[in-house]
């Protein structure tokens, strides 16, 4: 069975780089930085709801050149992968004016896939954006299936899109192509924002990074539900600014699993009915992170811990501050490790923690403090 990027290149004739323009800017230079992404035209496909929406999505990104717009109209029943090809922007009507579905038994690696990810590039690809539509990943007619939206791109916007049903994570945002091949350079600055994630069978986000290049992004406004394993799921955390997400219903990991948290902010998250650990981050030495204002309840009976630190190497330094906990009676509020680092410095102040067995836990090693307010005299 071809793949979606196979018959891509098939109607491409057989050269996928006939679209790619020569003498592209190098990811992560400052003037490719600068670039500013203007749609040239808008390119629609008018789906049916059958076996040819494949071959007809693929048809359509054949002659679409860097700087169109793609846009999907109705429901499309896709049996292979959409390449999402640099320099473009996807997009639907709406939420409800635009259906991605997995065809029964189609049982793909992704429905959306980043081109440099089924190309198994060593170097990330250029920027994309989707937006503003429904994915339905169908999990229960594939059940060999994996995950509804891998990237694997830089600068790239995913945005206003529902995703159900993942037989396993909802979004991968990973360093690592098809067949394994990491990343040589850096994949920064990306947004993932407005997001409904439901009944994934893994994590609802998964930020995957074997080596040191998925940092930098924003993950934003999100509601993440009914997880088999963590709401989200940041094996590289760096440069990230988490905010103003709702996690619920995670039956598996943490609720929030953020590791090598360095320059990093989890801040004004709202998270309830987890099992094991509401927020648990791990930081680096070398930088500072803050966690603040996040809301974390039990409202199931589940005991666990609310929010968890450790430290993972030198001294690694933290402001936790303005958070509400609240459980049933059960579990740990607040708990400093700290882990393999030479040393953990918090500032915890502002913090509400009821209804727990243990508000606070101290390991060895922990420096706890109130922090120190500037004076506005100087």
């Amino acid at each position: 069975m071809w793949s979606g990027w196979d018959m891509y290149r098939f109607f491409s004739g057989g050269v996928a780089a006939v679209l790619v323009v020569s003498g592209l800017l190098v990811p992560g230079s400052a003037e490719a930085a600068e670039q500013q992404f203007t749609p040239k035209r808008e390119l629609v496909v008018a789906c049916k709801n059958n076996v040819r929406d494949s071959a007809l999505i693929a048809r359509t990104l054949q002659r679409s050149a860097e700087g169109d717009e793609i846009v999907f109209d109705g429901t499309c029943l896709v049996s292979q992968t959409i390449p999402l090809l640099e320099n473009r922007q996807y997009r639907g009507r709406s939420r409800t004016g635009t259906v991605i579905q997995q065809a029964d038994g189609a049982n793909l690696d992704a429905i959306f896939a980043s081109d440099s990810y089924l190309d198994n590039s060593p170097t990330t690809g250029l920027s994309t954006a989707l937006r503003s539509m429904t994915i339905k990943a169908n999990s229960e007619n594939n059940p060999d299936a994996h995950d509804a939206v891998v990237l694997r791109s830089w600068q790239t916007v995913l945005e206003d899109v529902q995703i159900s049903d993942s037989a396993r994570h909802g979004v991968r945002l990973t360093n690592l192509s098809a067949n394994g091949t990491p990343l040589e350079n850096t994949q920064v600055n990306g947004r993932l924002a407005q997001l409904q994630i439901n009944r994934s069978g893994g994590n609802g986000i998964f930020v995957e990074d074997t080596g040191n290049s998925v940092t930098d992004w924003q993950l934003q406004d999100s509601y993440i539900a009914s997880t088999g394993d963590a709401g989200i799921r940041m094996q590289n955390a760096a440069g990230w600014m988490i905010r103003g997400n709702h996690i619920y219903g995670v039956e598996g990991g943490p609720a929030l699993w953020a590791e090598r948290l360095y320059g990093s902010s989890i801040t004004d998250n709202y998270i309830e009915d987890f099992v094991g650990t509401g927020i648990l981050g791990t930081v680096q030495g070398g930088s500072a992170t803050t966690i603040t204002n996040n809301r974390i309840f039990q409202d199931d009976g589940e005991a666990g811990t609310f929010l968890h630190v450790a430290g993972n190497y030198g001294d690694a330094k933290v402001a936790v501050t303005g958070n509400t906990i609240r459980g049933e009676g059960a579990g740990i509020g607040l708990d400093y490790q700290k882990g393999n680092a030479d040393s953990l410095e918090v500032a915890s102040t502002g913090n509400l923690v009821t209804e727990v067995t243990t508000q606070r836990q101290v390991g060895e090693g922990v420096t706890v403090t109130e922090g120190m307010l500037a004076s506005l005299t100087g």
